[in-house]
């Protein structure tokens, strides 16, 4: 995608603060365009899906690569859970907003005007994007350095237990591992307007209920429920 002086100009300032430098800028640009502006300017540009799909692959080889090395002792189930949450969207949208990729994203009117500019999803497939945009500009050893410059707070974080943990996943590998269940969530309650409703959900393991857990959304509520059967069951992992 051609880049205007201007823009090479703002690409320049995210270059010095995330401590990386292009050769190609176009590769670069490309990298924070989201299909919505591709779209509402009649396909004449490529987007960065293309980009996200390689950096994808590159994060994931890179993050395996120090984790292997980096921590002998740990089985492997363990490294797939720091990897699971050091490359996951959460991770990838703080890391983002670091960066404040946000800033610098093209999207189309449609999306800007609905938040995508602040949407988890879209920050972090651009934060995979920019990964592979700087893979093809500079090659494997640099984007190597830059992601784990990035990445190793946020395995740091993990190893701490200090990082946004998904208890709907660890309850649900619990109970699968330990009595061969899937853990059964119910809205036991809800209450407000449409625009602001908020839900009570417990969560059913081995007959047993926990919770309830309370929040503005589905998904927030079976969290909170998940998290107080997780860490009713496994005490030792607080």
């Amino acid at each position: 995608m051609p880049c205007t002086l201007l823009r090479k100009k703002e690409l320049l300032i995210f270059e010095k603060s995330a401590g990386i430098k292009f050769k190609n800028h176009d590769l670069l640009n490309l990298a924070f365009c989201h299909r919505s502006y591709t779209n509402e300017h009649q396909d004449q540009f490529e987007n960065n899906e293309k980009l996200e799909f390689l950096g994808d692959s590159i994060l994931g080889l890179v993050v395996s690569d120090y984790l292997y090395n980096y921590l002998p002792d740990k089985a492997e189930g363990d490294l797939a859970r720091i990897k699971s949450f050091v490359v996951s969207e959460e991770s990838l949208a703080e890391l983002s907003h670091q960066l404040e990729i946000e800033k610098y994203l093209l999207m189309g009117k449609g999306e800007e005007n609905s938040g995508g500019r602040l949407k988890k999803a879209i920050l972090a497939d651009a934060m995979e994007a920019i990964f592979g945009a700087y893979y093809l500009d500079v090659g494997f050893k640099e984007v190597a350095r830059f992601i784990s410059t990035l990445l190793i707070p946020q395995i740091e974080k993990v190893l701490e237990k200090k990082h946004k943990r998904d208890f709907k996943t660890l309850l649900q590998e619990f109970c699968q591992k330990t009595y061969k269940i899937y853990p059964r969530y119910t809205v036991i309650k809800k209450s407000g307007p449409d625009h602001n409703k908020t839900f009570w959900i417990e969560v059913n393991v081995n007959d047993i209920s926990y919770g309830p857990g309370v929040g503005k959304n589905k998904k927030e509520a079976e969290q909170k429920a998940a998290k107080q059967a997780y860490l009713t069951l496994n005490p030792e992992d607080k």
